[in-house]
């Protein structure tokens, strides 16, 4: 029996790539998205999986006992839903605080709180979140996201103390500077200066990000619960 995975934010950049690499690996992929309908209709036809709208500030428990009732089950969650505001910490305004710390934090901690009665059920299911390496270094102009993400970090080793006695792993992937519409100017930029700073020497892949999300949603993945795994290149050695 393929697994079920339901994936938020599966029309950015990497959650397309997340749902390809799940999808690669035999689970039934449920594509979640906020306000792009038809791409994420698009991308489940194309992986012959089901759309849905999963966005801050719905009733995320009712949506995910509906899910689960319709495809019998529920083994795999990632959240790749993220949004960057960047603006002097100083001059910062409340909505542009909130707006961040809701998508990026509350939506993870509401869609989490969904998915793990059912999962509990069952004594297994894999939790992964992406976070960033700004919950780590923080970031000039994203006080709002470098916060939301450090949260986020602690949130899931939170969660990952009280599910992993009932064979529930929660974990993050923090990627580093990857190809995406996100970090498009930063790229353009500061090439040469993150370059320098990433051991690899390159930017990283969507690919990159998706293969390691599915590596931790694997079965054989058991004992690994509770990190923030960096996909950066080594970018902080």
């Amino acid at each position: 029996m393929n697994r079920i995975a339901i994936v938020a934010g599966a029309t950015g950049v990497l959650g397309r790539a997340i749902c390809h690499e799940l999808h690669a690996r035999g689970a039934s992929v449920i594509c979640g998205y906020a306000n792009r309908r038809r791409e994420a209709e698009d991308l489940a036809a194309e992986l012959g999986g089901f759309a849905v709208e999963l966005r801050s500030g719905m009733d995320l428990t009712e949506t995910v006992r509906t899910l689960v009732k319709h495809h019998g089950g529920l083994d795999i969650l990632v959240n790749a839903v993220g949004m960057n505001r960047e603006g002097n910490a100083v001059a910062l305004g409340p909505e542009e605080w909130r707006s961040v710390i809701e998508v990026n934090l509350d939506f993870a901690f509401s869609l989490t709180q969904a998915a793990l009665p059912h999962m509990l059920l069952r004594n297994h299911g894999r939790i992964i979140h992406l976070s960033s390496i700004s919950g780590r270094a923080g970031g000039r102009g994203q006080i709002n996201y470098a916060v939301s993400k450090a949260a986020l970090d602690r949130m899931v080793r939170a969660f990952a103390l009280e599910t992993g006695r009932k064979g529930i792993t929660v974990n993050c992937v923090a990627p580093g500077v990857i190809v995406s519409d996100m970090t498009e100017r930063v790229r353009a930029e500061h090439e040469q200066e993150l370059l320098s700073h990433i051991a690899c020497r390159r930017f990283g892949e969507p690919e990159d990000v998706a293969r390691a999300v599915a590596f931790l949603a694997e079965k054989s993945t058991g004992y690994i619960n509770g990190i923030v795994l960096p996909v950066d290149g080594g970018m902080f050695l």
